[in-house]
């Protein structure tokens, strides 16, 4: 069974994310990228389904600049067979992205597609529900649990009121939630090993994917900073400010 593990580039989750002085956005120069954290776990329950003998082959994708290179290596180092890059520098939309990755399933036909739920720096999640619609398979977004039978995947998927368990046949996407797996650190000799590993480079072109986005960024705001709070004396003030103050009852 192949599956197809989607990752994407994102400014590393311990960095403070600042806004560049003309507000056309978020200012990655000199900025530390890291693989998107929900795409880790997408990467490791993928290398934990090929250690079980369920899955022979892992590809792994990514869609993002030359740069992206250092994210396909890292997860090449951590399990994965061989990584191919879609090579774009604009900022694409869900849409966009989901519609590459279904080029990318045309070509390679994998029985399992695996990503993460979102990623942290749009925080969407929209592309694994969109690239579902547009192949047409089943999905089972915010995966807790993936077990693999014949030709079916159970996933057990965290809602609101508990857990749900869905059935799907194969091929089918599954998105990841963090209760999935932790994942592992690559090893010095695995991330030597990752070097000599197979890397396509693709384009949006050679694909046939228009990636002409619908909409446009105006402009991007750091959040407001939040002003000091205040102590009350009694319930009786705390009342009053409410109502007076901050108009909230």
């Amino acid at each position: 069974m192949k599956v197809l593990a989607c990752i994407k580039r994102v400014v590393d989750y311990n960095v403070k994310v600042r806004v560049k002085a003309d507000n056309s956005g978020v200012d990655l120069a000199n900025v530390k990228m890291s693989m998107n954290p929900f795409c880790e776990i997408a990467v490791e329950e993928a290398v934990r389904l090929k250690e079980k003998g369920v899955a022979t082959e892992i590809v792994v994708v990514c869609i993002g600049p030359t740069t992206a290179q250092e994210q396909l290596r890292t997860a090449l180092a951590l399990g994965a067979d061989r990584a191919i890059l879609v090579e774009s520098g604009e900022d694409l939309t869900s849409l966009a992205v989901a519609k590459l990755l279904k080029a990318v399933v045309d070509k390679e036909q994998p029985q399992l597609v695996i990503l993460g739920k979102q990623a942290i720096d749009s925080d969407n999640n929209q592309t694994g529900q969109m690239l579902a619609a547009l192949t047409g398979y089943g999905q089972g977004t915010f995966a807790s649990k993936v077990e693999v039978a014949g030709d079916k995947v159970a996933v057990t998927r965290e809602v609101d009121g508990g857990a749900q368990t869905v059935s799907l046949k194969l091929p089918a996407i599954v998105t990841t939630d963090l209760r999935l797996n932790e994942p592992r650190y690559a090893s010095l000799p695995n991330i030597m090993k990752a070097k000599k590993k197979p890397l396509e480079v693709l384009t949006p072109d050679a694909l046939g994917v228009s990636t002409a986005s619908t909409y446009k960024t105006l402009k991007v705001e750091a959040p407001a900073a939040r002003s000091a709070g205040i102590k009350v004396k009694s319930v009786a003030e705390l009342v009053e400010k409410l109502k007076n103050e901050a108009k909230v009852i």
